[in-house]
C-alpha cells in the first residue's frame, strides 16, 4: 500500500486501527535536503512525534508504537548517536508531562542495558508516571529490534521449561506471543513507514504478520495531521482477510 488516495473514505470506528506501528525515516534526508546538520532533521521530527500522537489520540487510536532507535541505529556515527540520546532525554524530560496531562500511557521497549543510567531512570520514570492512564498507549521502541524480540520471549520460554514450570509441547505460538515485548497489546493492524522505504528493518518482525502496510513518500518531519488521516483513510478503504476469502468475509460481515 502506497500513500497514495484515491477518494476520502470516513474514518469510523469499525474502520478504526486499534493499534498503529510506524517507522519514522526521513530525518537526515530532511536535513540534508536544507543544508543542515543530521541532528536538526531529528529536532524537526520531534514536531511530527506531537502530531502524530495528538492525532491518533483524538481518532481513538488505542496503541501507537514509534521506531524510534533501531538496534543497528548504534552503527551510526558517534556525533548523531550522542545528539540522540541528549534528545531522548530532552523529550523524556519535557513530554512526558504533556502525555500524562492528556491521559496517555507511555511504554517503552528494547534493550535497555545499552543506555546510560541516568536515560534508564528517566524511562522509568516516566512509564510510572503514565503508568495508570487509559486514554492511549504511546509505545517507544529503543534500542529494539525484531530478532532481539523473539529471542528473549524464546529465552523466557526455554527457562520456563528448564524449571519444569512448562513441557515442551505446551509451547504454542500464542505462548511465545504473550512473552514478546507488548504481547499484552492488540497486534498492529497498520504500520506505517515514511520516505518512501519499502521496507521493514528488523521492525516487530512477529507483530507483522498481518498488518496492512502503508508506505509515504513524505520525510518524517513533514509527516503531521494531514498525513496522518491520509494513512488512516487508506486503511479503511482496506479489507483484511486473515487468509480467508472474499467471500467468507462477506458472509461475516
Amino acid at each position: 500500500m502506497t500513500g497514495t488516495v484515491s477518494a476520502e473514505i470516513p474514518v469510523s470506528a469499525d474502520s478504526r486501527p486499534r493499534h498503529v506501528a510506524i517507522i519514522m525515516d526521513g530525518n537526515n534526508r530532511w536535513a540534508k535536503a536544507r543544508r543542515l546538520k543530521g541532528v536538526a532533521g531529528h529536532k524537526a521530527g520531534v514536531d511530527a512525534v506531537r502530531s502524530v500522537v495528538e492525532t491518533c489520540a483524538r481518532e481513538g487510536v488505542e496503541v501507537l508504537t514509534l521506531f524510534a532507535f533501531s538496534s543497528e541505529n548504534w552503527r551510526r556515527p558517534k556525533d548523531e548517536v550522542s545528539a540522540l540520546m541528549k534528545l531522548f532525554v530532552f523529550a523524556l524530560e519535557r513530554e512526558v508531562r504533556k502525555l500524562h496531562r492528556n491521559q496517555i500511557r507511555l511504554r517503552i521497549i528494547g534493550d535497555r542495558s545499552a543506555f546510560n543510567p541516568t536515560l534508564q531512570e528517566l524511562m522509568a520514570k516516566a512509564e510510572q508516571l503514565t503508568s495508570n492512564n487509559t486514554r492511549m498507549t504511546l509505545v517507544i521502541a529503543a534500542n529494539y529490534g525484531g530478532h532481539w524480540d523473539i529471542a528473549q520471549a524464546t529465552r523466557q520460554v526455554a527457562e520456563k521449561v528448564k524449571e519444569g514450570v512448562l513441557q515442551p509441547s505446551d509451547i504454542t505460538d500464542g505462548l511465545i506471543q504473550q512473552h514478546l515485548s507488548i504481547g499484552d497489546l492488540p497486534m498492529p493492524d497498520l504500520m506505517i513507514r515514511t520516505a518512501g522505504e519499502q521496507r521493514i528493518s528488523n521492525f516487530m518482525l512477529w507483530h507483522l504478520a498481518y498488518t496492512e502496510l502503508y508506505f509515504s513518500p513524505v520525510f518524517w518531519p513533514d509527516f503531521k495531521e494531514d498525513e496522518m488521516h491520509k494513512a488512516l483513510q487508506a486503511y479503511a478503504g482496506r479489507q483484511r482477510r486473515f487468509g480467508q476469502t472474499d467471500d467468507q468475509i462477506a458472509a461475516t460481515s
